[in-house]
């Protein structure tokens, strides 16, 4: 099989960004997955602070322009997909929000994700659970169980003994890796291969 494609979605504001680094920590994660699995996959990294001007403008006209156009393209055409987002008064951010708004309602209809996020403290980290992974269930992601979320304090500690997050990202990389290398390489034209035509329904009738 072809080569896979893994694109990583960060929201984050800042820069440099520890959303950013846990999108590429997470990638990297899955790559090295995959690779274990003798599946060869590209990471394709994807900041929307770069087009937030063009996601508020398809948001007014309903349609992406200029760069934001190419990044809809590289998002509904990946083979798996690392989100995160910060998140902010427990839930994500409104750049991260407007992004999957303009997304077509379909387009991530069995798209393995594996969802991350960021924050000050621990105390949000129930957020990617009540907040973030229902709105991609209700858009029919195909949603990896492990989620990581990571505070501040996280990306201090050294080991998995004084900190679980480098555990919990090689968990959550092997997750998606398994959901991308089992993942029939389907194109568009083979959504509807098994969908009767009117004349099968009816008989020619």
């Amino acid at each position: 099989m072809s080569e896979r494609t893994i694109v990583a979605v960060s929201a984050g504001l800042g820069q440099p960004s520890s959303t950013r680094l846990l999108a590429d920590r997470l990638s990297e994660a899955t790559v090295t997955e995959l690779a274990a699995r003798g599946v060869t996959a590209t990471v394709e990294t994807v900041e929307l602070r770069g087009v937030a001007h063009e996601i508020v403008n398809a948001m007014l006209t309903g349609f992406p322009t200029g760069e934001l156009a190419g990044v809809l393209e590289q998002v509904t055409g990946a083979d798996g997909l690392v989100l995160v987002t910060p998140l902010f008064t427990t839930t994500y951010s409104g750049l991260f929000k407007s992004f999957v708004d303009i997304l077509d309602k379909d387009a991530l209809t069995g798209m393995p994700v594996l969802l991350g996020a960021t924050g000050g403290t621990p105390r949000h980290s129930l957020a990617l659970e009540y907040s973030v992974r229902p709105l991609f269930t209700y858009l029919r992601a195909d949603v990896a169980t492990t989620s990581v979320f990571a505070a501040t304090d996280d990306w201090a500690g050294e080991g998995d003994t004084v900190n679980p997050l480098p555990a919990r990202i090689r968990r959550a990389g092997r997750e998606l890796a398994e959901m991308v290398a089992a993942r029939q390489n389907a194109g568009p034209a083979d959504l509807y291969q098994d969908v009767p035509t009117f004349d099968q329904m009816f008989g020619g009738l």
